[in-house]
C-alpha cells in the first residue's frame, strides 16, 4: 500500500480527498494535517510515500513545506492539490519536485489518473533500485510519468480494428493499481465488460509487451493469468 498524508486546511475539502483516495487501489491515507505544525509532525512520525498538499495552509505556504519535504523526507514525494492558479505557483511547484498539479475543485478521475501514474511511477523506481546501471528506456519511462500509457499521444489513431483507445487506457490503468496476476474474467468484473472483450484487450497488451502471459495450475483446466512485465519478473512462472 502506499501510504498518503493529506495536508489541507479545510477539514470538509480533506475528507472528500480521503474519502477519493479510499476508490482508488493500492492507497491508504495514513494522515490528515490542517497546519504547517501538524504536518511536519505526521511527517516525521508517520514517514508517508506521498503528500497531497495545499498551498494555502496558514500562516505558511503548502510551497515552503514542498520545500521542506524535499530537503529532509527524500522518500516522500507530494502532489499539489489547490485552487492557485498563478503561473508563479506552477513554476515554483514545479521546480520544487511535485508530481502533479492538481487544481480545485478536484475531480475524481484526474486524481485517479495521477495516483495510477504515480504508483507506476513507484514501482518502476523500485524495479530500478538494485541495477548497477540504466539505459536511457528506463530513464524515459521514469521521467516520461505523463506520457501516454502506450507511449504515444496519437496511439488512439493507430489502434487495429476492435480495440477502442478508452477501454485500452482503463485495462491499462487496472495492471498500473495491482501486483497480483489478473485473469480475463477478474479484469471484466474490474472495468465492466465482457470476458471475450477482456481477453482480447489482454491479448493485445502481451503483443506490446506491456503484460506478460501465463498459465495457473489450480484445480480444473489450467487458467491464463495476466501480469505487467515487472510484476511477472519478480514472482516467475506458476507452479
Amino acid at each position: 500500500m502506499i501510504e498518503v498524508l493529506i495536508v489541507e486546511d479545510d477539514l470538509r475539502i480533506a475528507e472528500i480527498n480521503r474519502r477519493f483516495l479510499e476508490q482508488i487501489p493500492g492507497f491508504r491515507v495514513c494522515g490528515i494535517a490542517s497546519t504547517e505544525a501538524q504536518a511536519k509532525l505526521q511527517l516525521e512520525l508517520l514517514e508517508p510515500h506521498l503528500v497531497l498538499l495545499d498551498i494555502y495552509l496558514p500562516p505558511a505556504s503548502g510551497l515552503e513545506l514542498l520545500l521542506h519535504i524535499r530537503q529532509h523526507h527524500r522518500g516522500t514525494d507530494a502532489i499539489m492539490i489547490t485552487a492557485a492558479r498563478e503561473i508563479e505557483a506552477v513554476q515554483e511547484a514545479i521546480r520544487s519536485g511535485a508530481f502533479d498539479y492538481l487544481m480545485k475543485p478536484l475531480v475524481f478521475d484526474r486524481l485517479k489518473e495521477t495516483m495510477l501514474r504515480f504508483a507506476a511511477f513507484r514501482r518502476e523506481l523500485s524495479r530500478l533500485s538494485d541495477a548497477t546501471s540504466i539505459g536511457q528506456h528506463d530513464i524515459d519511462r521514469l521521467l516520461n510519468r505523463t506520457a501516454d500509457p502506450l507511449g504515444s499521444s496519437e496511439a488512439g489513431a493507430s489502434l487495429p480494428k476492435g480495440i477502442d483507445k478508452l477501454t485500452l487506457d482503463k485495462v491499462t490503468q487496472t495492471f498500473a493499481s495491482m501486483n497480483d496476476g489478473l485473469s480475463a474474467e477478474k479484469v471484466a468484473k474490474l472495468i465492466g465488460i465482457s470476458r471475450s472483450t477482456s481477453r482480447r484487450y489482454l491479448e493485445y497488451l502481451v503483443g506490446l509487451g506491456i503484460i506478460e502471459a501465463d498459465l495457473s495450475y489450480g484445480v480444473g483446466r489450467p487458467e491464463r493469468v495476466y501480469r505487467s512485465r515487472d510484476s511477472s519478473a519478480k514472482q516467475g512462472p506458476q507452479a
